[in-house]
């Protein structure tokens, strides 16, 4: 049975060795690393299943690393950060992130968040029958295996959580989801702030699928209730 690998990028040497502490009671492989550039070379080089970043490291901070493994794998990363604010917790999910953690933190707290994610990551990745067929509407189709879409033939780039959240309005048609219902469903969490960073996140889907300019909404605002496809 292959082993878990778990990659630490944080310059605090002791909250590094505090998370691989409690991360090994679970049975994970750590790899600790101290900056971005050198959390990015792991992941290229190792079979790394999840990354727990924090923002503010040397050479290359948590946003940018993100953004650069985002480019090419699909692993679940949590930020861990003393940046605190509602704010910071919604720039750091709309910038790649699939969960958030301040510091400090209680590491029971964040083993459960890593057991979470692995699990959720593990459910999607699971080859299933319905995975393998593409959604078409509205000049949008959707590749759900290889996490694509192209809209009117051009292929449009979201991160994980924009691709989530479309394609799990675009599997149920004019079912309207409530903005705590879709962070639920797409980050496997209730936070209180979960409705703000739903809302952001919809926010920069729509300007990349040009709703700004195309007569035709995909994703449509029921006012007081939700989101719904309208494809």
């Amino acid at each position: 049975m292959k082993s878990i690998t778990i990659l630490i990028a944080d310059d605090e040497a002791e909250i590094a060795d505090l998370i691989e502490l409690h991360l090994e009671k679970e049975g994970y492989r750590c790899i600790k690393v101290a900056d971005g550039q050198e959390a990015i070379s792991t992941v290229q080089s190792h079979s790394i299943d999840l990354a727990i970043l924090d923002i503010m490291m040397p050479k290359l901070n948590g946003y940018e690393a993100t953004r650069q493994i985002r480019a090419q794998h699909h692993l679940p990363i949590i930020f861990l950060s003393a940046k605190a604010t509602d704010l910071d917790k919604i720039t750091g999910l709309v910038s790649g992130a699939d969960d958030y953690v301040t510091k400090p933190f209680n590491p029971m707290e964040l083993v459960a968040r890593v057991n979470a994610q692995l699990r959720r990551s593990k459910q999607f990745n699971q080859p299933m029958q319905a995975n393998k067929l593409a959604l078409e509407a509205g000049g949008l189709v959707i590749y759900p295996e290889e996490r694509t879409l192209f809209l009117y033939g051009k292929p449009i780039e979201l991160t994980p959580k924009e691709f989530d959240i479309l394609y799990l309005l675009a599997s149920y048609p004019k079912k309207v989801y409530s903005a705590e219902n879709i962070f639920q469903q797409v980050w496997g969490d209730a936070y209180y702030e979960g409705s703000n960073t739903v809302m952001v996140h919809i926010r920069t889907l729509r300007k990349k699928l040009g709703e700004d300019i195309h007569k035709n909404k995909l994703i449509k605002t029921v006012w007081g209730v939700g989101y719904t496809f309208n494809g």
